[in-house]
């Protein structure tokens, strides 16, 4: 009898339980539908009720595509979240990233490194501000042009790599790119020499280059599952899954011991001032402007690990979708290989930096392959601001295009959408480098092209190391088709090459397998 009214009572509890939340989700897609401050905003229904169908297609890694479709559908300001807008628009974007500087969305969160803040991660503009100042020098055009020596020496590395194999089969890009950019990137972050291209010409398995290719993707998974979940699939019984919940560790390690190095060298006295320090030296000797004490170490092992991210797959991606519209346009070939054969008429002597930049059907490849296959297409996430007036009011709302939006709306605009505008670029989905050239293009619309150029990402955030990235891709670009023919074998096409992305971009078919035969 007792246990008969304790089920009934359970039971009761439980029906009333799960009618109170159902009632609570229908009464909120009710208002989000109808009553909220977007409700306004064009965009599908099912988005504004819940954030589980953009979470699907991020899942898929098909963001990107699926917000350009919006735009084309229902124009250049559309509702994907119950709290999300994003945007296409150039007077927008300035307003947002440059003039109001909004900040950050905890998105970003998901790409803490060592569980730290590193300058992508810290949201706001302040915090951020005070973190780049620590790395702003070393990044400088004129500072990077002390390193050009140990480019070249990189560069040319990677062209004798490709040379030993003499094109009998075809190199998986992702994978070779990743190795010369990780080498590159040590050696200007760190002063220190990790030869991780010589051991992948070798077949020898790189944990570091692995974790760096898996660091992405391990984030776009913390931000889409709660953290228990996050907690149970890392326990997952596969030695390569492990692999991949483990990469933030892996790099933690190695850049630990970097940084442990150089401090005892710089308490020692062993470490001489010099007129090119490494980017690790620069950060063990800034103080913050709000402490006057030197950075932990805490933070510099963050912040290196943030830009050895940042600089190694975006690079490799990119320069491997570089080669592969070189393979199959031999149009586009002929006509860079004969600007550079002109200037490097060594093969083996990389010209400098300033004739690199001075080459313009070079400088129109670079830029019309960054508007195409910049690897950081994805939303920048930003958080409209609760401003007060003089007299301590709540402002109003932020004006997008017409439309109020409330503090605490999460705003965005992505690279991919601004570079495939075709009111700027005509036939935006054709890979065409002359559209940049002043022979072709009157220099009202280079200027409009240009201002709706978002690579790097825009306003105060900018990617710090885009000086150093082009710097690097012209090198790479120059030696290779100064050197070698490239051919795409039968498995690389449209269909393996279909960008996905997670935040960066990567191929369908998770590589992308080119053959570069030595010319005569």
């Amino acid at each position: 009898m007792i246990s008969a009214i304790l089920f009934t009572i359970s039971h009761n509890l439980f029906f009333a339980v799960a009618t109170a939340i159902s009632s609570c989700l229908v009464v909120r897609a009710i208002y989000n539908l109808f009553y909220s401050p977007l409700s306004v905003i064009p965009g599908p229904w099912y988005a504004a009720v819940s954030d589980l169908w953009i979470t699907y297609h991020v899942l898929r890694l098909e963001q990107c595509k699926t917000i350009q479709a919006l735009f084309e559908q229902y124009g250049p300001v559309v509702r994907i979240g119950p709290n999300k807008v994003v945007f296409r628009d150039i007077s927008t974007m300035r307003s947002v990233y440059s003039i109001h500087k909004f900040d950050k969305s905890g998105y970003y969160k998901s790409l803490l490194t060592n569980e730290n803040d590193h300058a992508m991660t810290t949201l706001g503009h302040a915090e951020h501000s005070m973190r780049r100042k620590a790395y702003a020098p070393h990044y400088t055009p004129a500072n990077l042009a002390r390193f050009q020596t140990e480019m070249q020496e990189a560069t040319l590395e990677l062209v004798n790599t490709l040379e030993g194999i003499k094109g009998k089969s075809p190199l998986e890009c992702l994978s070779t790119f990743r190795h010369f950019m990780v080498d590159l990137v040590v050696m200007n972050s760190y002063g220190y020499h990790l030869g991780a291209l010589r051991r992948w010409a070798t077949g020898a398995e790189d944990l570091l280059c692995n974790a760096i290719s898996d660091f992405p993707k391990r984030g776009i998974l913390r931000s889409a599952v709660s953290t228990w979940a996050w907690d149970m699939v890392c326990r997952i019984p596969n030695r390569r899954w492990r692999m991949m919940c483990n990469s933030d560790k892996i790099m933690a390690e190695f850049v630990s011991q970097r940084v442990y190095d150089m401090r005892a060298q710089v308490n020692s006295g062993r470490l001489a001032e010099s007129e090119r320090p490494p980017m690790l030296q620069r950060l063990l000797q800034h103080k913050y402007a709000s402490t006057n004490q030197l950075m932990p170490d805490l933070d510099i092992i963050s912040e290196c690990m943030g830009h050895l991210i940042a600089g190694s797959d975006t690079t490799s991606t990119s320069l491997s979708y570089f080669f592969w519209e070189v393979s199959r346009r031999s149009d586009v070939m002929k006509r860079l290989r004969a600007e550079i054969d002109e200037v490097m008429q060594d093969a083996k002597v990389i010209p400098d930096i300033s004739v690199l930049q001075s080459l313009p059907y070079l400088n129109a490849f670079i830029k019309e392959g960054l508007r195409l296959y910049g690897a950081a297409p994805s939303l920048l996430e930003r958080v409209v601001p609760a401003s007060t007036t003089k007299n301590g009011s709540v402002s109003e709302a932020f004006d997008l295009l017409g439309f109020a939006l409330p503090a605490g709306t999460i705003v965005s605009t992505q690279a991919w959408s601004m570079h495939r505008d075709d009111s700027i670029f005509p036939s935006p989905d054709t890979f065409l480098p002359e559209r940049w050239l002043e022979s072709n293009t009157s220099p009202e619309e280079l200027a409009l092209m240009s201002q709706h150029m978002m690579p790097f990402g825009t306003g105060t955030r900018v990617c710090g190391g885009q000086n150093l990235a082009q710097i690097v891709m012209r090198m790479v670009v120059a030696a290779v088709v100064r050197n070698f023919d490239i051919v795409a074998p039968s498995e690389t096409n449209e269909r393996t090459m279909e960008m996905k992305d997670s935040f960066v971009i990567f191929p369908a078919s998770m590589e992308c397998k080119l053959a570069f035969i030595p010319r005569n």
